[in-house]
């Protein structure tokens, strides 16, 4: 049997329930991410331990990246009896602004130990570059 020393951990799991803050597919819960530029690319990881890939949507529209992944509880035996039960369970959600510099038809997804890396790269047309100047430089003006 699992004991536990923290006399308010029971208090905490009480006001989770109480004020609903697992997830829901019409009130999700925010799932932590990270995002930097690595060269070209822009990268945003989800902490997203628990989850299956196939339990993943990821979705853009426009330029509204929208991220969903449900973790639900393991399947148990009639044998089971659950003593403890402290991992967040439910829908989790999150909703990001992409600019329109970046490429929204190329983004890449990979899923390795819980975390969702997604890959952006920067579009063309937003890169640095250089503008040749044309013409005969200077002109002669008759009067």
């Amino acid at each position: 049997m699992l004991m536990r020393t923290d006399p308010f951990r029971e208090m905490d799991r009480i006001v989770q329930q109480l004020s609903g803050t697992s997830g829901t597919w019409s009130k999700p819960s925010v799932m932590p991410m990270d995002a930097y530029r690595e060269g070209d690319v822009y990268v945003i990881a989800f902490d997203l331990p628990g989850v299956s890939p196939e339990a993943v949507d990821i979705d853009v529209e426009r330029n509204m990246l929208t991220v969903k992944a449900e973790r639900r509880p393991a399947a148990k035996g009639d044998t089971v009896q659950m003593e403890l039960s402290e991992r967040p369970l439910g829908v989790f959600s999150r909703q990001l602004m992409l600019a329109d510099t970046l490429d929204t038809e190329r983004i890449e997804a990979d899923y390795d130990a819980g975390v969702l890396t997604l890959r952006i790269p920067i579009a063309e047309r937003a890169k640095p570059r250089k503008i040749s100047i044309s013409g005969s430089g200077r002109k002669q003006i008759n009067g």
